[in-house]
This record gives C-alpha cells, sequence and structure tokens, in this order.
C-alpha cells in the first residue's frame, strides 16, 4: 500500500491516527472485505517443513504479479453491527466505522505494479478502486460519486526508507475506506516484528484451495489485547492468503481476513479500464506539489511537515496532531493533542451519533472500546489510542 500518497489525501482523523497506531491493531480500524466464519482447513497433503524464518523468507521473496480473486473479512469485535440505512447509519465521512462490524467482501483484480482493481460489495450498491498505470479512480455507486487522480512519472520515486510507489493506493475516499489484501496487511505486521513477538509455525492449512504454511505471531506481552495472529502463507509461492488476529481470552478470531477464490495469473485487461457511469459526480485532485520523494535527508512525507521520522522519537506534545509515543511492540500507545481542523474530537463526537452510542463513559473521558483496540477521548481533548486495556491509555493519559 502506498502510504505517501495517502497522506496528502486529507486529513480527517482516522486516517492521521492510522499512521501511528501500532501494526499489529491496524486491521481492526482499516481492513474491509468479508467474514470468513471460521478458521482455514487443514491440509491434506503435508507441506515440507519449514523454519519460522524459512517462513518469513518466504513472504519476503514472494512475486505474485497477477491474480484475481474473491477477499472476505469479518470483525467480532464486541460492537453491535452497524446499519446500512437510516438515521443511525454511518455518514460519508465516517464510512469506516462500518468496518468494525458486520461482514465486507471485495473482488480482487492485478496485473503487474500500476494495474489493480478491487471491488467493494456493499448491500445494494458498490465501490471500486481502480488503478490503470497512471489513472487512479475511487467510484462509489451509494452516491454516484466519484474521484480522480492522474500520477505523475513515479516510476524511479521513492522516499528515504520507503519502497517505490508501484502499489495502487487507496486513500479515505468519501463514502468509502479501502480494502487492504492479506498479503498488505501482512507487510505491515512483518514490518514490525521485533523481540516482543513469538513467532511459530502451526500445521500446514488449505486456504482457497491452496496449501500454506501457517505462520503464528504469538506477543509475549501479558497487556496487550492481541492473543496472536496467524498468517497463511502459499506454500508454492509465498503469498500470504489470509491473516487472522485472535484477542486474548476469545475463542473465535477477532478480526479475519482472507482470499476464499484465487486464480494466478493475468486478469482481463478490460478490468482496469474505467469510466465513471452517466450522472456521476466526478472530483477531480491533483498530484503533489513537487515530486514525492525530493525531501533529502529527512523521512517526513508530504503534508506531515512537523511530524517526526521514522526513528520513533515523537517530543510529546509540542504541536496539535503531534503524536506521543508511550511503550513499545504490542504495548505501544499513541496519545495527540487535538484541535482545529485536523483532529477535532470533539466535532467529530458532536457530528457522528453512531460514535456517541459505541462510547463508555469513563474517569476523565469517553472509550470506545474493542476487543483488539481500545480508544480514549479525553474531557480536555485528547486521544488514546491502544491494544490495550483502558487502564493503561488512562494512566498514559494521566500528567506527569
Amino acid at each position: 500500500m502506498n502510504h505517501e500518497l495517502r497522506r496528502w489525501i486529507g486529513t480527517d482523523m482516522n486516517r492521521r491516527l492510522l499512521r501511528w497506531m501500532p501494526a499489529a491493531v491496524v486491521p481492526a480500524v482499516i481492513a474491509a472485505g468479508v467474514a470468513v466464519g471460521s478458521l482455514p482447513a487443514s491440509a491434506v497433503d503435508p507441506l515440507p517443513a519449514k523454519s519460522p524464518e524459512q517462513v518469513l523468507a518466504l513472504v519476503a521473496e514472494h512475486k505474485v504479479d497477477a491474480l484475481s480473486g474473491t477477499v472476505q473479512q469479518n470483525s467480532s469485535l464486541g460492537l453491535p453491527e452497524l446499519p446500512q440505512t437510516g438515521p443511525s447509519a454511518a455518514s460519508a465521512q465516517t464510512s469506516w466505522l462500518e468496518l468494525l462490524s458486520g461482514p465486507h467482501t471485495a473482488r480482487v483484480y492485478k496485473d503487474g505494479p500500476t494495474k489493480m482493481r478491487i471491488q467493494i460489495l456493499d448491500p445494494m450498491a458498490e465501490r471500486d478502486v481502480v488503478r490503470n498505470g497512471r489513472e487512479l479512480w475511487w467510484y462509489s455507486s451509494k452516491d454516484q460519486s466519484a474521484v480522480h487522480i492522474t500520477l505523475p512519472e513515479l516510476s524511479a520515486t521513492r522516499l528515504p526508507g520507503h519502497e517505490p510507489l508501484e502499489t495502487p493506493v487507496k486513500p479515505g475516499f468519501p463514502d468509502s475506506s479501502s480494502m487492504p489484501t492479506p498479503a498488505e496487511l501482512t507487510d505491515k505486521l512483518l514490518a514490525k516484528l521485533d523481540p516482543s513477538t513469538d513467532i511459530s509455525v502451526g500445521p500446514d492449512v488449505q486456504v482457497a484451495g491452496r496449501t500454506a504454511y501457517n505462520l503464528v505471531l504469538t506477543p509475549r506481552s501479558q497487556q496487550t489485547l492481541v492473543g496472536s495472529v496467524s498468517i497463511a502463507v502459499d506454500g508454492e509461492n509465498g503469498l500470504p492468503l489470509s491473516l487472522q488476529v485472535m484477542a486474548r481470552g476469545q475463542a473465535e478470531p477477532a478480526f479475519s481476513l482472507a482470499y476464499t477464490s484465487l486464480s494466478l495469473g493475468a486478469p482481463d485487461s478490460a478490468l482496469f479500464e474505467f469510466s465513471p457511469p452517466s450522472g456521476t459526480t466526478v472530483k477531480e485532485l491533483q498530484p503533489p506539489p513537487r515530486p514525492l520523494g525530493a525531501y533529502p535527508g529527512r523521512d517526513v512525507l508530504p503534508g506531515r511537515d512537523g511530524m517526526p521520522g521514522s526513528d520513533g522519537h515523537s517530543g510529546g506534545f509540542t504541536d496539535v496532531g503531534r503524536p506521543q509515543v508511550t511503550g513499545s511492540g504490542w504495548e505501544t500507545i499513541v496519545g495527540f493533542r487535538v484541535g482545529g481542523d485536523a483532529l477535532d474530537a470533539e466535532g467529530l463526537l458532536a457530528r457522528e451519533p453512531l460514535l456517541q452510542e459505541a462510547m463508555v463513559s469513563v474517569p476523565g473521558g469517553k472509550v470506545l472500546s474493542t476487543s483488539l483496540l481500545n480508544v480514549l477521548f479525553t474531557d480536555d481533548g485528547r486521544i488514546f489510542v491502544g491494544a490495550v486495556p483502558v487502564e493503561m491509555l488512562q494512566s498514559a493519559a494521566t500528567p506527569r
């Protein structure tokens, strides 16, 4: 996923938060896709035994550039399923709330680094993300709206410490949230592996008719809400086929994302040709004013000036929107002082009754609580996020 382009498109609070959330809990708030009702089936024909290091290497080396398939996701986070219609339905600005409960499904098509289409299938509607070379489209049939970008030449563009911008970007789109693939979420998790995680290989599994290694990540911390993460890795090519997150003390997966069908090979090229239907309202977005990557010596992204780099030093609350990071690994807590247009917690709560309904009052503020992630909105306008108990968020919010 191209984080660079996503960062300079829009400043909604949810996208700012996602930049700093622990990678292990990102699936709980950004994933879209449909319910996998059970764990992957056990494999019939066992694969050659591999160590955890060998399976990690298999994932890192996979080069599946062309495929088509159906991806399904389910979130069982302890929240009520949100209504699709009526006064309590999610608004266009917070349709990402829908991803916290209920099932979603999508069709995925890919042919090389610059051609991809994701069709998110909603009840009686469809959302499309399409990249064809330099052309990017986001389309929602629900309100007949589309966003279009013509990308600059990016083939040789990269930021220090980041991969070239080759895969399709999926910024927060009006009435849409991007749907990751199992490979994208796996990349996020594995990029953050550290000694706080125990890595093992469980019995082989079957996903979408393919035999896969079962890579299991288990937090060593007893404080995190995350019990374990299981990743099915295609035994032939190393492609991540599914990802499941277990909450501590919960019998069924709190989050699951998996291919239910998969075909390797180039899809029909016509799938990447997109023209908005008649009557669609189209918004044209301009590319960045200067080339991405033109920041020598800095790991600061466009639209992120004043934010810390990848060294992890936040410097506290010196600027609005600048994060305070406490803890490490699975116990990481990210705090924001909010205000203004970028991070207006009070305004967000006032505009979105769905958030108010899902929250509970605690000393010092309100909490949006799920089985994998807790978010504390303090009375003085700060937000604290972490895959930890509420008490740890309250402790992080207490002035010292």
